[in-house]
């Protein structure tokens, strides 16, 4: 449980570079999340270029935090592979991204693009993305330069069981 609690979306960076074995760690991790069908139709695309995650911090306010991460990783699905659940697919691949990077000591952030048309489109344009390639969201990666406490989430007004009954019936 100390792995799920303590993966935080962390916006803000040490100046420290991801070494190339723990971004390999981090994809690694994304090709065991659960696919439907086993079909895998995700595609990643790493991005450690200063300059271009300085301009995806200024194009997409939302992903600000770009200008002080060392890396970022795009998480693709491919159209072609999965029509319908590559979605999913990617969402289980982001999370496992996402606790394996808490596992190892780096702060990350889930940033969506999809489903948002214009964020697709941008990412479609700016990385010359085939047509049947649909970018699903990007996570922000790096030693973290802030800790978060640790709130508790766990809400029983919300846990149903054999289906929706009125609050006193339950």
């Amino acid at each position: 449980m100390d792995l799920f609690a303590t993966r935080r979306s962390i916006r803000k960076y040490t100046s420290q570079e991801v070494e190339g074995q723990m971004v390999e760690t981090l994809l690694k991790a994304a090709f065991f999340a659960p696919t439907a069908r086993n079909l895998k139709p995700w595609h990643f695309l790493v991005i450690d270029d200063r300059q271009i995650l300085t301009e995806l911090a200024e194009e997409f306010p939302t992903m600000s935090m770009l200008a002080g991460a060392p890396l970022a990783i795009v998480v693709c699905g491919d159209s072609e592979i999965s029509e319908d659940f590559w979605p999913d697919d990617c969402a289980a691949a982001t999370q496992n991204i996402l606790l394996c990077a808490t596992q190892n000591g780096l702060g990350s952030c889930w940033c969506a693009v999809y489903p948002r048309v214009e964020r697709m489109e941008g990412f479609v344009e700016k990385f010359q993305m085939p047509e049947q390639i649909k970018p699903y969201s990007l996570i922000a990666l790096g030693y973290p330069d802030e800790t978060k406490q640790t709130p508790e989430r766990y809400d029983p007004a919300r846990v149903h069981y054999n289906g929706f009954k009125p609050a006193a019936e339950q």
